[in-house]
């Protein structure tokens, strides 16, 4: 029986974070967390990591001196936090503050495969010097005759178009233009224009608070645990925010955080779906706890869940298929369509969501093909993989979700072993084309794709160096930081070096054309010290949020789809107690906004260190109400 791996004895910590404790004493965490309805736990605001590395920049980068390190955006500085009333000290990698090593023993590896916080080059553009003999040199010769005027006027306008094509051709990579595809102008923090041109998504859902400064609503702290515990899934109703914990999903009210349900599980929850349809989810879990004889039970179970009345609607799983009458594990689960579909190591297979009718499972073939995985949301894909492990052909397939039936079909190009489905409708893939990525995030291009004929429309390159989402290298549906709205493909960039100031990190939203595969020259800048990544769409406007930086909290801002101009929806509080503990749960799992409320969640649950006192959370909510 195919076992799960053995779970790391600590969760790895947000990216490039600092050691904890940062500069000065620990400090013991404010009593109660904030707004949590019990004593919180031994434990803290996520585990300690080491100080970020000095790097070489990327080929191209501009060289510069380096200056003190600054503060990563999401998984940023972590640190002891003085209780209310304190004062704070600033975290580490603030300006005057020496790096400090972590206790030995502790745990905080960076997140294997990492891109560096570097590596989006911009060029800067310098105007040529008059030369002597032109018009206002120095050294000129005085008036010219008409005919000289003539000449040079048809040169200066030879010399503009030769010009104007090498400045086009070094920003369409590079420093994407100002110009947007619908005619207004992007760059900067929402560049505006678009003279009132209209995003093909319409107007988003996402009204201004009368007042956009936040507060803490509800935390919930993390549970004390003997070992790590997976906690994946959390979900976001009208009125219900859902968030997995140990062996049980919870469900508290979404604007107050009164738990109002619990539902018990078997054992350990190993996938859960992140897409929610009739307020329903789907789940895969163990069949039972882990004992002496089996400390790994398998992944078997797929359930479906009513996130508003707290029930699960139906149990099932899959024995015989290929594996004589052993259940089959489960990897992945997703929902598409009306249907839940699961993958695993033998293959795939699929139930109806409303009944738990099973439409189909793994089935031997000669071809040795297997369905890896699926994506979900309006429709349903397969990344289906053929052929022996040394020479696999991975193909894309829009299915119907009620048979499984192929409905169109795209084989990736040789030296994909693995593939995302990023998005369904429309349907754009990420892969690792002979694994030319070479920084563990999972993409070295992306696949824009018709999903009614299979054809495909553009291949986008995603320098690795460059730009910032990442896919899990097997899970079929796990990408982070990107979305897909508006015709676009929106990707953050690296942190990089501010204009014209080393010691200032800053990155950018840019996005591409799913038709065209280029930059549209829309560009969205994230601020000092900050780091800007894409949460969802609302209609056609996106959801972005901004990490907190020093003396500067969190925002989540809605960007025009058509413009580009942003909007703050929310300001978290400055507060380095509660920016700390946002920062340790920022990229840990899906960020979801909705109605004035910012939900943060973390994964995984650890075990408390003996090292340091601190408090961990396993979700923060913050709110405009």
């Amino acid at each position: 029986m195919t076992q799960p791996p053995q779970p790391p004895q600590q969760p790895p910590g947000p990216p490039q974070q600092p050691p904890h404790g940062g500069f000065g004493a620990p400090q013991d965490p404010p009593p109660g967390g904030f707004g949590a309805p019990q004593d919180p736990p031994p434990g803290g605001f996520g585990a300690p990591t080491p100080p970020p590395q000095g790097g070489a920049p990327a080929y191209g980068y501009p060289q510069a001196p380096q200056g003190p390190p600054a503060p990563q955006g999401p998984g940023a500085p972590q640190g002891p936090v003085p209780p209310p009333g304190q004062p704070a000290t600033p975290a580490y990698g603030y300006p005057g503050q020496p790096p400090v090593q972590p206790p030995p023993g502790m745990p905080g590896q960076p997140v294997p495969g990492q891109p560096p916080a570097y590596g989006y080059p911009t060029a800067p553009m310098h105007q040529a010097a008059p030369q002597p003999g032109m018009p206002g040199a120095p050294g000129g010769r005085g008036r010219m005759s008409a005919q000289m005027k003539i000449i040079i006027s048809a040169a200066v306008a030879v010399a503009l178009i030769v010009v104007g094509g090498v400045v086009y051709a070094t920003t369409k990579d590079d420093a994407p233009a100002d110009t947007t595809a619908t005619g207004g102008t992007g760059g900067g923090a929402g560049g505006g224009g678009g003279g009132g041109a209209k995003a093909p998504g319409g107007s988003g859902k996402e009204k201004v608070p009368a007042n956009t400064q936040a507060k803490v609503a509800f935390s919930i702290p993390a549970p004390v645990v003997a070992d790590t515990v997976t906690a994946t899934g959390s979900w976001l109703t009208d009125k219900t925010y859902v968030k997995s914990g140990v062996n049980e999903i919870n469900g508290y009210e979404a604007a107050k955080g009164t738990k109002l349900w619990t539902v018990p599980l078997p054992g350990e929850l190993c996938a859960a779906s992140r897409h929610v349809k009739d307020n329903k989810t789907a789940v895969v879990f163990q069949a039972s706890k882990p004992t002496p004889q089996n400390k790994y039970p398998g992944c078997s179970e797929v359930g479906v869940l009513d996130l508003d009345a707290g029930k699960m609607l139906w149990t099932k799983s899959i024995a015989g298929a290929t594996r004589g009458d052993r259940k089959l594990n489960w990897e992945e689960v997703t929902i598409g369509a009306g249907t839940v579909a699961a993958g695993g190591t033998y293959g795939g297979a699929a139930w109806d969501l409303a009944t738990g009718k099973e439409l189909w499972r793994p089935q031997e073939n000669a071809e040795n093909c297997r369905d890896m995985g699926y994506g979900g949301g309006e429709g349903l894909v397969a990344a289906r993989k053929c052929g022996d492990l040394d020479n696999p052909t991975v193909t894309i397939q829009n299915l119907n979700p009620a048979t499984g039936a192929p409905l169109s079909s795209f084989t990736m190009p040789t030296g994909v072993e693995y593939a995302a489905i990023v998005s369904t409708k429309p349907l754009v893939v990420a892969a690792d084309v002979g694994d030319t990525a070479g920084d563990g995030s999972g993409i070295s291009d992306f696949f824009s794709i018709d999903e009614k004929t299979g054809k495909l429309k553009a291949k986008i390159a995603a320098d690795a160096d460059r730009y910032a989402a990442e896919c899990n290298s097997t899970d079929v549906e796990k990408c982070e930081n990107l979305v897909v709205g508006n015709n676009r493909l929106y990707l953050p960039t690296e942190q990089h070096e501010g204009s014209g100031d080393s010691a200032t990190r800053v990155n950018e939203i840019v996005a591409f054309d799913l038709t065209t595969g280029q930059l549209t020259g829309q560009k969205l800048e994230s601020g000092k010290h900050r780091e800007i990544v894409p949460v969802r769409m609302d209609g056609g406007n996106l959801i972005a949020y901004k990490s907190p930086a020093y003396e500067i909290g969190g925002q989540v801002v809605s960007v025009d789809g058509a413009s580009f101009q942003e909007t703050v929806l929310l300001k978290t509080p400055v507060d380095r107690t509660i920016n700390t503990a946002e920062s340790s749960l920022v990229g840990r799992e899906a960020i979801l906004y909705r109605d004035g409320r910012l939900y943060l969640s973390d994964y995984f649950i650890s075990k408390p260190s003996t090292v340091i006192k601190d408090t961990r959370y396993l979700a923060l909510v913050f709110t405009t109400e």
